[in-house]
């Protein structure tokens, strides 16, 4: 297909003045152009052709350079970003100085939040309409979230609040049964209800013929109040949750009929107070691989499109940390019948679907619900289950509370497996998982460990399970790496040496260890003989192993994915000051106090000087400024 009308959309009022058969021609066109996308590297995908008809309806609709449009989750805004001037640079986005995978104000004023959480929009939204009407301002705030997100404790706390307030806005209920997984919990079968009742089996008959008469453009005022009575009336029939909570529901209707979408847009947007908008969708729609299978095709790896059929480039076959971390997992609860793990709706993220299948009664999905999971884990723990939190460490933020209230105060021995831990690389800085060493060494009575190297994730797991406090486990999202060695049992905080020397230590926390390692082969071959450590634990630290390579050697460098403010490097220099040593042979290496972009793992590695070319020139560096004879 040739591009013909996308590639001239430089602003989204463009499509305000096309006929409905050029905008259905651009939704071709954009599904095209995320295909070809997809041959080049991994991006988000079937959430994006989801949402393709929405975004082209919101943006022929509305102006959201006035109005106020927030995309919940924002991995599904590639359409928005083709709409809205970006078409000549979208080749360039989930890479270095390109366009970012999600909202991004920087890139664009249509972009208002950096969104790669869910939950938030409404809450947002909310807070948009009501700064407006303070400063006078007719803007109307529209949010769009996913069915998969509606269960989030904000999204209720924030539809609680525009009900009270009366917030003229629009939520748009982007219902494709999916979040990246299929949703679980109550609300998820009430949407099942709304979406086979029978007012949506019908809408294609009478209020589909009603709103037929309706033009796209400048509906008549009696007309307009006409359609909105009627669907008041028909959202009583199904939306009753949310009628009964201070919002007036519409729908369900079909998300993919840009014409019937574009009328209900106008049609709301005249009612006073808050408005629900339920729409269908199917995740993937348009390319067939990802309607079949949208739970692979949320991310998937780089394909060419033959026909209707995904032809994948050959993978690596090197196992990933999180499959280690799964293996690990299985196995205990292979040996342990009170061991259970509870994810937050990221069971294909985790690689867990073996052992949800293996396991179902001792397997908990809890949606898309941090918060919970922690406290139904701490539930869990009290009655004497060990329960295994398996969640993103950038997503775990989001239970800080409960880890201290419902965990660690009641010394509750909870195991927190922290996927995606460290630089997630071109998913940028929403989902980098590089404040957890900070955040979880705060709290009594809570054990935070790194493994070093794919040996250590089962060791350190066994380990927890029969520890009597929480422990938090953390491995980064890359292909694992393996270090031969005598293994030493793992010790409540006690660091492994893997490598002798006396001229330095270079300490390694979690699996910087792999390039700690080559840094130390390069140096031993230009005269520098440098000690290695694996220190496994950030909390309890290993003051020994501090004391021997402060007062042993002559200099020291802490080597860390994570931020250097909180993270293991300072916990080191508050060790170190406690038993009076020496802290300025202490050199740090790891994330400043700033958001990292997106950019491929080894660019964000080698910017941080955490690979083995970074370590070797810090350490040359020490050499340099000190005294330190070689």
């Amino acid at each position: 297909m040739t591009q013909k009308l996308l590639p001239t959309i430089q602003s989204p009022m463009q499509l305000h003045g096309m006929k409905l058969d050029q905008l259905n021609q651009i939704a071709e066109e954009i599904r095209e152009t995320l295909c070809g996308l997809l041959s080049t590297r991994a991006a988000h995908f079937a959430s994006n052709l989801g949402v393709v008809e929405l975004a082209l309806a919101l943006h022929s609709t509305y102006d959201f350079l006035e109005d106020r449009l927030i995309w919940d989750t924002g991995h599904q805004v590639y359409p928005h970003k083709l709409l809205t001037g970006r078409y000549g640079e979208f080749h360039t986005i989930r890479t270095k100085g390109g366009l970012m995978g999600y909202p991004n104000p920087e890139e664009s004023d249509y972009d208002l939040f950096m969104t790669g959480h869910a939950g938030a929009s409404v809450s947002t939204a909310v807070g948009l309409r009501s700064g407006d009407e303070i400063l006078g301002r007719d803007n109307y705030s529209v949010a769009v979230i996913g069915d998969g997100a509606f269960p989030c404790g904000m999204v209720m706390e924030a539809i609680n609040n525009a009900a009270f307030l009366k917030t003229k806005m629009l939520v748009i209920l982007n219902d494709n049964e999916m979040s990246i997984c299929p949703p679980v919990g109550g609300v998820s079968r009430y949407f099942d209800r709304l979406r086979s009742g029978r007012f949506y089996k019908g809408v294609k008959t009478e209020l589909v013929q009603m709103l037929g008469k309706v033009p796209v453009l400048g509906d008549p005022t009696e007309r307009l109040l006409y359609q909105i009575k009627a669907g008041v009336k028909a959202g009583l029939h199904g939306g009753m949750m949310f009628e009964d909570l201070g919002f007036k529901y519409f729908g369900p209707i079909d998300g993919h009929d840009i014409g019937v979408v574009k009328k209900y847009l106008k049609m709301v947007r005249k009612i006073d107070g808050p408005v629900l908008l339920h729409v269908v969708t199917n995740k993937g729609q348009g390319f067939k691989p990802a309607v079949e299978d949208p739970v692979y095709f949320h991310t998937p790896a780089p394909f060419e499109t033959v026909g209707d059929e995904a032809v994948h480039k050959p993978k690596s076959s090197a196992m990933a940390y999180t499959n280690h971390a799964r293996d690990a997992i299985a196995d205990q609860m292979d040996h342990n019948d009170r061991v259970t793990v509870i994810t937050a709706a990221m069971c294909q993220g985790n690689k867990l679907e073996p052992v949800r299948e293996k396991y179902p009664n001792r397997f908990f999905d809890v949606g898309i619900c941090e918060s919970h999971a922690v406290a139904f884990a701490a539930g869990q723990a009290k009655v004497g289950l060990r329960p295994i939190v398996d969640i993103y460490s950038t997503f775990l933020q989001r239970s800080f509370d409960q880890i201290f209230q419902e965990v660690c105060l009641q010394k509750l021995p909870v195991t927190f497996m922290l996927d995606r831990a460290g630089l997630t690389a071109v998913d940028g800085p929403t989902h980098h998982g590089t404040f957890d060493y900070g955040y979880l060494r705060l709290f009594p009575n809570m054990v935070v460990m790194a493994p070093g190297d794919a040996n250590d994730i089962g060791a350190m797991l066994d380990f927890s399970l029969s520890h009597d406090v929480a422990c938090s486990i953390r491995y980064p999202k890359t292909n694992a790496a393996e270090i031969r060695r005598d293994l030493q049992p793992i010790e409540l905080g006690k660091s492994e040496q893997i490598r002798e020397g006396h001229d330095g230590t270079i300490i390694a926390c979690g699996t910087t260890l792999e390039a700690a390692m080559d840094a130390a082969e390069v140096l031993a071959q230009e005269g520098l003989n440098c000690r290695v450590v694996n220190a496994r634990f950030v909390k309890p630290i290993d003051t020994e192993m501090i004391r021997t390579a402060i007062e042993g050697t002559g200099f020291v460098v802490t080597v860390e994915e994570a931020m250097l403010i909180g993270g293991f490097g300072s916990a080191l220099l508050e060790a170190a000051h406690e038993m009076g040593l020496d802290t300025r042979k202490v050199t740090r290496i790891g994330i400043p106090d700033e958001y990292v972009q997106h950019q491929s793992r080894p660019e964000v590695l080698a910017a941080m000087k955490l690979d083995a070319a970074g370590i070797a020139e810090v350490c040359r560096g020490v050499v340099a400024k000190s005294s330190v004879k070689v």
